[in-house]
């Protein structure tokens, strides 16, 4: 792939290396215990992590949250906080469980089957699988600040992605419309701070989700509607 004049090379240190291998640890832990496909997303997946970075691990499938929670219990994993989120009325809603105080690892997932736009975000910003993680593998995706993160035997590549759309198109294999809508969203959080969401709830640890759920898809019809549900 021919990147040089494009952007910048980053060389990681043995300290950032260390503080990446960490990191996959933690969120191999958590995808061992799942029992289901599930993948570690964003700066892990890409491998441009610092200290402060999260760990995302996602499943892209719809599952029942309570199989979730029991997978997660058996391995000894307990959460500390948890959260239903829906960016959008017309997006689907999903569950966030995070094990350990600080929210720094966190287990994701949708509530209802996520459409290819929705899917499409996340190889926006780069997912690995169990397999890739145990392989030392890395992936391109784009970061926070909107600069496409390609993986070099000695770091990585960094290119803005502003003015460099076609290549980040195919680097990735994703559409025109997730670039788009990516770069509306992040330039609005760049000038305005934070954007919000139609739905932030957070649930109590020792309460089901499916329960909190429940509660929510009877006073919010949108979120009713999100999740099938007549």
């Amino acid at each position: 792939m021919e990147l040089e004049g494009l952007g910048r090379e980053v060389v990681y240190t043995e300290e950032r290396w260390r503080v990446l291998e960490a990191k996959r640890s933690k969120a191999a832990r958590v995808m061992e215990a799942l029992r289901a496909p599930s993948y570690a997303f964003g700066s892990v997946a890409r491998g441009d992590v610092d200290e402060d970075s999260d760990v995302d691990v996602v499943i892209l499938d719809a599952v029942q949250p309570y199989m979730v929670e029991l997978w997660l219990e058996a391995a000894g994993l307990r959460p500390f906080s948890k959260e239903i989120v829906q960016a959008t009325p017309s997006y689907v809603p999903k569950a966030y469980i995070y094990l350990d105080p600080d929210r720094e690892v966190v287990v994701s997932f949708p509530l209802a089957r996520l459409r290819p736009r929705e899917l499409e975000f996340y190889r926006w910003g780069g997912v690995v699988d169990l397999a890739g993680i145990r392989a030392r593998r890395r992936v391109p995706g784009v970061n926070k600040e909107l600069n496409l993160i390609v993986p070099t035997p000695r770091g990585h590549v960094e290119v803005p992605v502003r003015g460099n759309e076609p290549l980040v198109l195919r680097v990735l294999g994703v559409g025109e419309g997730i670039l788009e809508e990516r770069l509306s969203v992040l330039g609005r959080r760049r000038e305005v701070g934070r954007t919000g969401v139609f739905i932030d709830v957070e649930v109590p640890a020792d309460q089901p989700l499916e329960e909190a759920i429940a509660e929510l898809a009877e006073r919010n019809e949108f979120f009713r509607r999100a999740l099938g549900l007549p």
